[in-house]
């Protein structure tokens, strides 16, 4: 019998969480999803992707006052899209994608999103030197830059996550079923602990 398998991923900047996701998706043969949901809401709303990118895990472009309450997509026009509006097409294409059989969702308050549906909600983590380190190196830029750029994006993720949720939950272990130090095992062995996990609580 089919047994449909959702995952959401969680992470800090810098601790590998894609990857660890593209491993995942790799041992079990699903689907991930991150900047493709992006892709997806556009062609959704019919509108360009810029919209959804520069919104993208940013409470700045968030008003939940409207969120339940705004206007159909049509309504807006071409060029002008309610913020709030954004969450919504985006969290629609994750729950249309969720029905439709097992995906991997990296970020975007997924486990919020899919709440209703026995996901397995993971958040990874590492230590800020571990991080630094690595986004120095894939971004190529200096220590002091990468620090900086680490900074900003947690807060604009913990921000985004926060607001959606209507707590102060990224990042807590309280709110997923398994948090992650990926210093510890590596990229492949926490993929390969995860799963592990998964299968112990039945969800994979």
């Amino acid at each position: 019998m089919f047994k449909r398998i959702l995952i959401t991923v969680g992470r800090q900047t810098g601790s590998g969480g894609k990857r660890i996701a593209n491993a995942l998706g790799e041992r079990l043969g699903i689907a991930v999803y991150d900047n493709e949901l992006l892709i997806k809401a556009a062609e959704k709303s019919g509108l360009s992707e810029d919209f959804f990118k520069k919104s993208d895990e940013r409470r700045n472009f968030l008003n939940l006052g409207s969120l339940f309450g705004a206007p159909r997509y049509g309504d807006f026009g071409r060029n002008v899209l309610n913020e709030s509006e954004l969450f919504r097409i985006q969290s629609e294409t994750i729950r249309e994608i969720a029905t439709q059989g097992s995906a991997i969702f990296v970020g975007r308050a997924s486990d919020y999103v899919l709440r209703d549906l026995n996901s397995l909600d993971i958040f990874i983590s590492a230590p800020i030197a571990n991080r630094i380190d690595a986004v120095a190196l894939r971004e190529g830029i200096s220590k002091e830059q990468a620090e900086e750029l680490i900074r900003k994006k947690d807060r604009n993720r913990k921000d985004y996550y926060d607001l959606i949720t209507m707590g102060d939950n990224w990042g807590v272990a309280s709110h997923y079923d398994l948090c992650v130090d990926s210093s510890i095992l590596g990229i492949d062995g926490t993929a390969d602990f995860i799963v592990s996990f998964g299968k112990a609580a039945g969800r994979i």
